[in-house]
């Protein structure tokens, strides 16, 4: 019989910061609010052990259309930052209380 495996494929996103920098991040979670798409990021390693020696920060970004592109942009609203960011930790906690109960 052929099993299928069932890979998970984290969705990866190489972003550019201030300095020009690449950095890749995972995607966590999205959701829309008030027709506003917010996307939880989380810096991506490919080494499981980096990402225990990082102190898991939560990037918050929101879709933002450019020349009619859809482009992640950083919040500068420090209020809508805050508010959006403890949404995503309340859904992500969720989520990974619900992955230990099975």
């Amino acid at each position: 019989s052929n099993m299928e495996q069932q890979e998970y494929t984290p969705d990866i996103y190489t972003l550019e910061d201030e300095e020009g920098n690449e950095v890749v991040f995972e995607m966590i979670d999205s959701i829309e609010l008030d027709g506003q798409k917010y996307y939880a990021m989380m810096p991506y390693y490919e080494n499981p052990e980096d990402m225990l020696n990082d102190d898991g920060q939560l990037i918050v970004l929101r879709n933002e259309v450019v020349d009619g592109e859809e482009m992640m942009a950083t919040i500068d609203d420090d209020e809508e930052y805050d508010r959006i960011g403890e949404i995503f930790m309340k859904r992500i906690t969720e989520m990974f209380e619900d992955d230990e109960e099975e």
